[in-house]
């Protein structure tokens, strides 16, 4: 299993939020590329970052900062975060990012992620966010009535790389991620989940390694990270053994 560190960014910032709430945030550092490279020495293979700004203004807000990330870190970069075009998608990919996150525009305009995964394959991933199963939309200001394993199955055969499920009540909360709703979501698809949400401890890497078994690859963790609760080498050298459960 994958352990993705999370660098989220707002107003320039290495910012966390608790449940997604741009009003509820805790800045870690004022430099982002600073903690990047910080996860990136630490051994991680993928660093996950959000454009906040981006995700509530619709475009790209914190370009030249994920720039300075990509250019500064040998991991590899997911960004999510405002990508509503192919335009957007491509201009990331361009700079040197691996894989983008589509996620509002995943439920608005899905043939937007037909599309991209046919011209950039193994370059997308469907970023899923869910309230009590429900799909939230736009930076999770808005619920839908779209359950969660029904739009990832829409893209079953679409050639998607990952789903990034959340559950955004555990989300910054460092409660423990929901293990039920995440085996369900990898059950329900055979495309590759990454976990997200609530991790605190290295007891929860544990809990969350066997649903490797139905297809959770990776879990993304942010705030236990920051805080000291969870050591992220310590995390990637027990993910990657059998040392967890002795």
């Amino acid at each position: 299993m994958v352990i993705i560190p999370a660098v989220d960014i707002k107003g320039g910032k290495c910012v966390r939020l608790e449940q997604g709430r741009m009003d509820a945030e805790t800045i870690f550092a004022d430099d982002p590329a600073v903690m990047a490279q910080k996860w990136d020495k630490a051994g991680a293979e993928i660093i996950h970052i959000i454009d906040l700004d981006g995700a509530v203004m619709k475009r790209p807000r914190n370009l030249a900062v994920i720039k300075k990330i990509v250019a500064s870190v040998a991991a590899r970069i997911q960004i999510g975060g405002g990508i509503r075009t192919r335009e957007t998608i491509k201009m990331y990919l361009d700079s040197g990012v691996d894989r983008v996150i589509i996620g509002t525009e995943a439920i608005r305009n899905p043939a937007l992620v037909d599309d991209a995964c046919g011209e950039f394959p193994d370059r997308i991933v469907v970023g899923i966010d869910a309230r009590k199963g429900m799909v939230a939309i736009e930076g999770w200001t808005e619920d839908t009535q779209t359950r969660a394993v029904d739009l990832a199955r829409r893209f079953e055969n679409s050639g998607v790389a990952a789903i990034n499920f959340t559950d955004i009540h555990r989300d910054g909360m460092q409660t423990g991620p929901n293990i039920e709703e995440t085996r369900k979501m990898a059950e329900s698809v055979s495309i590759p989940v990454i976990a997200s949400g609530g991790v605190a401890t290295l007891d929860d890497i544990k809990n969350l390694m066997p649903l490797e078994s139905v297809g959770v690859s990776g879990v993304i963790t942010g705030k236990a990270l920051y805080s000291g609760s969870l050591d992220l080498k310590e995390a990637i050298a027990c993910a990657g053994t059998a040392a967890c459960f002795q």
